[in-house]
């Protein structure tokens, strides 16, 4: 896939662009390096994934193309709000699979995002009206979530018990194994955005006083657990994992981000995992973008696999970051929402549909899902 670009004299020439270029990401070749990146969409019913999601992500599928499925809870203290699909059950993984052959059916490569969102949940969803688990028995204050969710109030969590973690590591073990048997190419764990592992990660939440809490390595522990319960349960081949030092999502912040991300990116290196997608600094939450003087090019020096990056990038800037060796690939969630077709557009950089933040959650299987236009509909 190339792009057109102006020559001398305004000849147009055919010529590669960074973005367009094809990529080897262990032992699948990827024809381009624009990435979809998990996007939170609560269109599955009772959790369970339902058939419009098929359209969705094959819609956004090109032969060559990586695409990530929106988080996927492991297990069913995992789920913080409704209709967010899971794959810990026999009829969630059956519904998984004709979404997952209608992606390889137009050659695309499909990894399935698993979690836990810790305390970032509400008792509603949890079974019995349990408290969400957590490292700390501190609440999140009232705040309007990312999934577009206003909960006014979030219930207290329950710290876990030392000799509770390794449950729900098992849980994440479980999952992608489940994600493999759905006919999935690998899984993604979700470290980032201030939910279960990141709250573990993250300083200014944990205030454990075992093993898991303390010095970092203490606090980077039980994500690491689930990293090699994972890469044993499947092969590290088919394992990445998502990152945000520096985000303060749902409260999740780090004192000192850089050598929180520097130590996750070396240690990940023990377990040669396919890939780590950090969340750039610029993007301090989910739905903000600001400027930001840090940068993740320490962790990509550090990192010995495949370095994928997302964060508010558009067509230049993702091409520059490829271009500077500051990324492998590049993630993007909302113009790829609004934009199926988005590695064409950035080919021929053609304008883009502006997405639709206020459909970004309702349940309906259209409106904001499946119904944004593709190029050849707006010419």
């Amino acid at each position: 896939m190339e792009g057109k670009v102006q020559g001398k004299n305004d000849v147009s020439a055919e010529t590669p662009i960074p973005l367009l270029t094809p990529y080897k990401l262990g032992k699948f070749q990827l024809s381009h390096r624009v990435v979809l990146a998990p996007l939170a969409r609560q269109r599955s019913w009772n959790h369970v994934p339902q058939p419009h999601a098929i359209l969705y992500y094959s819609q956004r599928t090109t032969k060559g193309g990586l695409l990530i499925t929106e988080a996927t809870g492991v297990s069913d203290t995992a789920q913080g709000c409704p209709n967010e699909p899971s794959i810990w059950t026999k009829e969630q993984v059956e519904a998984w699979k004709p979404i997952v052959d209608a992606v390889h059916a137009k050659g695309g490569i499909f990894f399935c995002q698993i979690w836990h969102e810790g305390r970032v949940a509400n008792t509603d969803f949890w079974p019995n009206g349990l408290a969400p688990i957590s490292c700390t028995d501190k609440p999140l204050t009232p705040q309007i979530q990312s999934t577009g969710i206003n909960l006014t109030q979030f219930p207290t969590p329950r710290r876990l018990k030392t000799d509770e973690i390794p449950q729900v590591v098992n849980d994440f073990r479980f999952a992608a194994k489940n994600a493999i048997e759905a006919g999935f190419d690998g899984v993604e764990i979700h470290g980032a955005y201030g939910f279960l592992l990141d709250q573990f990660m993250k300083d200014e939440v944990n205030d454990r006083t075992d093993k898991y809490g303390g010095s970092l390595e203490n606090r980077c522990r039980f994500p690491l657990e689930v990293v090699e319960a994972v890469v044993n349960e499947i092969g590290a081949d088919k394992v990445g994992i998502r990152l945000s030092p520096y985000s303060s999502s749902a409260e999740a912040r780090d004192s000192n981000p850089k050598a929180l991300g520097l130590y996750m990116a070396e240690s990940l290196n023990k377990y040669r995992l396919l890939y780590c997608h950090m969340c750039e600094p610029k993007r301090e939450t989910v739905g903000e973008k600001c400027d930001c003087p840090h940068s993740l090019l320490p962790m990509r020096k550090a990192f010995n696999g495949t370095f994928i990056v997302a964060g508010g990038y558009g067509r230049e800037d993702g091409n520059r970051a490829v271009a500077e060796d500051r990324a492998d690939l590049m993630a993007y969630g909302r113009w790829f929402l609004a934009n199926p077709d988005l590695p064409k557009r950035f080919a021929l950089n053609a304008p883009l549909n502006k997405y639709n933040e206020e459909t970004f959650y309702t349940p309906d299987p259209v409106l904001g899902y499946t119904d944004y236009p593709f190029l050849e509909d707006t010419e």
